[in-house]
């Protein structure tokens, strides 16, 4: 099967006219008055008075309890405020000559987050909007010396402000564990999106449910749905992280993917090695053409959601995440590319 590498005329087209329809998830939040929290954790922590001593970190932790505990285990791994070296490791860290250029280098370039405080809260407004009896989660931005992107735990999202100095970051290039493909979503203005995709992941997705491929990929377009309900303004490319060229893609070859895996009875396999293929991020997708993007099948899985609801308006967010017919899904949105 030849997949088609060109018509980016029609594409452009396609996204004009698509362009031009209103956007259903494009709510009226300004009634909304619950307001997510930002706190500047890293700031505070590199600011302390007194960083030889373990009382400031008790301080510290008595302020944030539950984050604390999170970012010293989990984020930068130095343990507990109890353990015996507590304060050597933590010493270590704040003084470390990497880590303090690193926390100059994410100082220069958030040195606003205006910017970003509003588009957290923006988006957290529009979750509101949808979940108004959900609780919504403290976020915490910080150093962590290139660990995780975005972690999240209950009622809380931590954010690597490090992890998303810029494409062109020197110290991307050097980390040899960080391939292109990655270093390509590295940039602030991916924040949002990731955050989105994070807490969608923590709230609502259930991996046990989800058994073979077209249920991966399907329980993925609601998560990327959910990112859609909460930055209706954002572009898709943003949103999936593809460059211009990788979405367009998509686009121009959907209809031939989606006879690929048909005719490859793809769709409900179970194979582990198979829905990491079309699910995880990766450069390319196996099997397709070089210039695929990596993650096709969360693509095609978000089109098919998106279908779905456009096709019964009738159905809410909340029942949509609630709904784990992956199947019936499927079934019901007509999906059929051509």
């Amino acid at each position: 099967m030849k997949l088609l590498k060109g018509l980016f005329l029609m594409g452009t087209i396609a996204l004009i006219f698509f362009a031009c329809k209103p956007n259903p998830l494009k709510v009226n939040i300004s009634d909304i008055d619950k307001e997510v929290e930002v706190v500047h954790f890293g700031e505070q922590l590199f600011n302390l008075e007194g960083k030889d001593t373990l009382e400031v970190f008790s301080e510290l932790s008595n302020t944030y309890p539950e984050f604390f505990n999170l970012y010293t285990y989990r984020v930068i791994q130095v343990g507990g405020i109890g353990d015996d070296d507590f304060k050597h490791m933590m010493s270590l860290f704040l003084t470390d000559s990497l880590i303090v250029d690193v926390k100059h280098k994410t100082d220069s370039v958030f040195n606003n987050t205006k910017k970003l405080e509003k588009g957290l809260k923006k988006a957290f407004k529009y979750y509101s909007y949808h979940f108004p009896e959900k609780e919504l989660p403290t976020i915490y931005t910080y150093t962590s010396g290139f660990n995780q992107s975005v972690v999240t735990a209950e009622n809380i999202i931590g954010i690597s402000l490090d992890k998303y100095l810029g494409r062109d970051c020197n110290y991307y290039q050097q980390l040899s564990t960080t391939p292109q493909y990655k270093i390509q979503n590295m940039h602030k203005d991916k924040i949002l999106s990731d955050v989105a995709f994070a807490w969608a992941i923590t709230e609502f997705e259930h991996e046990d449910r989800a058994t073979n491929l077209l249920g991966n990929m399907v329980e993925k377009g609601k998560l990327m749905y959910l990112v859609d309900a909460m930055l209706p303004d954002m572009q898709d490319s943003l949103k999936i992280g593809y460059t211009t060229q990788q979405l367009e893609w998509c686009q121009m070859n959907e209809p031939q993917m989606w006879t690929y895996l048909i005719e490859h009875e793809m769709l409900y396999t179970s194979k582990r090695m198979d829905i990491i293929r079309y699910i995880n991020p990766s450069p390319t997708t196996s099997g397709f053409p070089l210039d695929s993007p990596g993650r096709t099948g969360v693509w095609i899985g978000w089109q098919i959601v998106r279908q779905y609801m456009k096709k019964h308006p009738e159905v809410t967010l909340p029942e949509l995440m609630a709904n784990y017919d992956f199947q019936q899904i499927l079934n019901d949105s007509g999906y059929n590319p051509e």
